[in-house]
């Protein structure tokens, strides 16, 4: 019995700690596919990438195990920003100007949202969501302002070319 409670209790420890992140923004324009991309697996690896053919920059791939803290901080981000309440029904689709993917697992919870490229706020306010795609919105500046810091960190590169 006493097993059994553990094996219980080490699960649901197990199912609450499961965290994965993936965000991505991409367009096709005159240079081809542009687009960054960055994925935090529940193992502590970060994974990034953009690539850009803007005056022949190259690809930029890089990978990192982040700290136990840093996934923390990353699923606080998230929990704290009720994205994991929302839906995307009424956000505008992917077109011609580009789309964003966010996709997050955390603990038995699961979105995948899917919507334009957001140039502005303005996008955000005339759209027929406004206060759910700016929940949205600044939730993933703050992702990708975390992310290209770590990187910046790390690799003492700057992670989007000038």
């Amino acid at each position: 019995k006493n097993l059994k409670s553990s094996n219980d209790q080490f699960s649901r420890t197990i199912m609450s700690n499961l965290f994965y992140c993936r965000y991505y923004v991409g367009h096709k324009g005159i240079f081809g596919l542009e687009s960054l991309e960055f994925e935090l697996s529940s193992d502590g690896k970060l994974r990034y990438t953009n690539k850009s053919h803007y005056k022949k920059d190259i690809m930029i791939r890089k990978e990192m195990y982040v700290s136990p803290s840093v996934q923390q901080e990353m699923k606080r981000i998230v929990e704290l920003s009720g994205i994991l309440d929302l839906t995307d029904e009424n956000w505008p689709e992917p077109n011609k100007e580009g789309r964003q993917e966010l996709e997050v697992k955390l603990g038995k919870q699961h979105i995948s949202f899917t919507c334009s490229k957001l140039g502005s706020l303005l996008h955000v306010q005339d759209s027929k969501d406004p206060e759910g795609l700016l929940t949205f919105y600044y939730l993933v500046q703050d992702l990708k302002c975390l992310v290209l810091t770590l990187i910046s960190m790390h690799f003492k590169i700057k992670p989007i070319p000038m």
